[in-house]
């Protein structure tokens, strides 16, 4: 049990990536002043949950009904977390996360749509976190009280992942951009593992070859 929450905390953390969205947030939330940047971190933080809590409650019933194995799932989705780990190893800039993403703010914009674009969705909620916990209650292999401590894992990580947004300015001035750019490759390194471990994972239970 405690190897399985170190390995969904890790891969949930990785995938969100919170060091690499310190920049960006700092970024998006320029104009605001700190009571309001505060605001808009636990907003984002939020409805990001939310978004992440409905893919695990429906994500897979809605493969089902579209006909969708989950294995062609697993596959597409560790091709996906594949690439964005190669483009957070080379420096490219995640979904969500490039510079476009600052040029939304401006001074009509609501502390509330700031929360869900750029930050919630795709910058926290993407992509790659969306087919994560899917992928992690997968109802053929986990329990409903494994995918409920899955669903208290991804809290406990969005929680961490807040904390760091808070203090969001002085980890920055700490680690300043190069740091969080030896940060954001580290984990794209690990990620891209990861995701080739959820590949070689489905043709293995596919094909009936021994586990790695």
């Amino acid at each position: 049990m405690t190897e399985k929450l170190v390995f969904e905390f890790v891969t949930l953390f990785v995938v969100l990536e919170p060091f690499g969205m310190l920049a960006v947030f700092l970024a998006v939330t320029a104009g605001l002043e700190a009571g309001q940047r505060r605001k808009a971190a636990a907003l984002a933080i939020l409805y990001a949950f939310a978004v992440l809590v409905f893919f695990v409650v429906v994500g897979e019933l809605l493969l089902i009904q579209m006909g969708i194995p989950l294995r062609a799932f697993q596959v597409a989705g560790g091709l996906l977390l594949l690439l964005y780990g190669i483009e957070m190893s080379l420096g490219a800039h995640a979904p969500g996360t490039g510079p476009s993403a600052a040029s939304h703010t401006d001074s009509s914009s609501s502390i509330n749509s700031l929360a869900v674009y750029p930050l919630a969705i795709p910058s926290i909620a993407g992509p790659g976190a969306m087919l994560t916990v899917v992928l992690l209650t997968d109802n053929r292999e986990h329990a409903v009280i494994d995918q409920l401590i899955t669903t208290a894992v991804l809290g406990s990580t969005l929680l961490l992942f807040l904390l760091i947004l808070l203090a969001a300015s002085p980890i920055m001035q700490v680690i300043g951009q190069g740091g969080a750019n030896v940060l954001r490759r580290v984990m794209g390194v690990i990620l891209s593992a990861i995701a080739a471990n959820m590949i070689l994972g489905a043709f293995q239970e596919w094909l009936g070859l021994p586990p790695l």
